[in-house]
This record gives C-alpha cells, structure tokens and sequence, in this order.
C-alpha cells in the first residue's frame, strides 16, 4: 500500500483522480509529494494515493513476490482545486496537470471530484489487505490444480474450498487411492493443464 502521510484538509478539500502513463504513476506521486513544498503548494495539495497490493505467483518452480497497482494508470490526490465560488485555482492546477507523467485530472478540464464514499472503499480494500499477499490468479470451487511445492509436489487434485482472508485452499489428492483433503497456500498450486 503506498499511501503519503495523511494530512489534515481544510473544507472545500476534494479527491480528484489523475490519469498518468502507465508505469509512471509512482513517479508522479513521489514527484508532486517533492515538490509541492518547494512551489508552496501546501496549502493546496494534501494527500496522495496510490493504492497497491503484494501479490504472489510461481514462476519454475520458485515462489515471487511484486507489489501490483489496484488501479494501473491513476493516481489519487486530495487537494484544494476550486475556491469559494466554484472557481478553479490556477497554480495547483497547472502544477498538478504539468507533471510529467500526468495525462490529466479523469474530467478533463472540467475535473469532478470523487465521492467520499469512493476513497473510504478504497481504504478499507487497504487496511483489509494490509500485511497479506494475494495469488496472481484466482481459483475456483472444483477446479483442477497441479501441486507444486511441499509433501504433495508433483500430485493433481481438485479445489474444495477457498479461504482467500487466510490465502489458503482445501484440495482432494488422491492418496493410496483415497481422495484426501490437504491445505495448500494459493503459491503452492497452478492450474492443471489438461
């Protein structure tokens, strides 16, 4: 999760979402956090957003982790954009919109602002996910997967059950021609192939 330092907004303080390059988005955040100090922005730029999440994956056999964006290609910015009379503040908007790697604010040139509500969700999807990583891919009920790592390696089985707060899944292996339920972490299968 890469979320700057909450900052305490003043009324009129608005979340607004900037469409970037795809890739640039870090940059564009960690650029506008630098520098609005320095073009005494303060005042007018609050909170950045950036929200991610650790999602893990097997490739050969070995276990990797990456820190995936949840919305590739935006960045979230509380600011004071609009004063008192609806009217747009020139410098925080050229300074915002001329960052490079900055497409736009979503609105164009008429930017409307996110709802609350909207950027509470996106927090809450945050704090759930905090400290957990999440498969690459996502699994189904009574699909069919090929144990990769552990006692049961190299064994298929099919998913019984799905426990994404704990990243766990509960698979039947065939054991002495018995089907067996064994708990796997999501990491330690990949999709049979047929």
């Amino acid at each position: 999760m890469s979320v700057s330092a909450p900052v305490s907004a003043p009324p009129g303080a608005q979340w607004f979402a900037l469409h970037t390059l795809s890739g640039q988005e870090g940059k564009v955040k960690t650029y506008i956090e630098k520098f609005k100090k320095a073009e005494e922005l303060d005042d007018h730029i609050f909170e950045i957003l950036l929200p991610t999440e650790v999602v893990s994956e097997i490739k050969g056999g070995k276990k990797s982790t990456k820190v995936r964006k949840l919305y590739p290609g935006y960045v979230f910015i509380q600011m004071l954009l609009f004063d008192e009379e609806r009217k747009l503040i020139n410098r925080p908007w050229y300074f915002v919109k001329e960052t490079t790697g900055v497409i736009g604010f979503v609105g164009g040139d008429n930017p409307s602002p996110l709802r609350q509500t909207e950027i509470d969700d996106i927090r809450t999807r945050l704090e759930a996910g905090a400290g957990k990583e999440v498969p690459k891919v996502a699994f189904e009920v009574g699909e069919n997967v090929k144990i990769t790592d552990g006692a049961f390696a190299n064994l298929a089985g099919r998913i019984d059950e799905i426990d994404p707060s704990r990243g766990k899944l509960k698979v039947s292996v065939s054991i002495f021609g018995r089907f067996t339920p064994v708990e796997l972490e999501y990491w330690q299968v990949q999709r049979a192939t047929e």
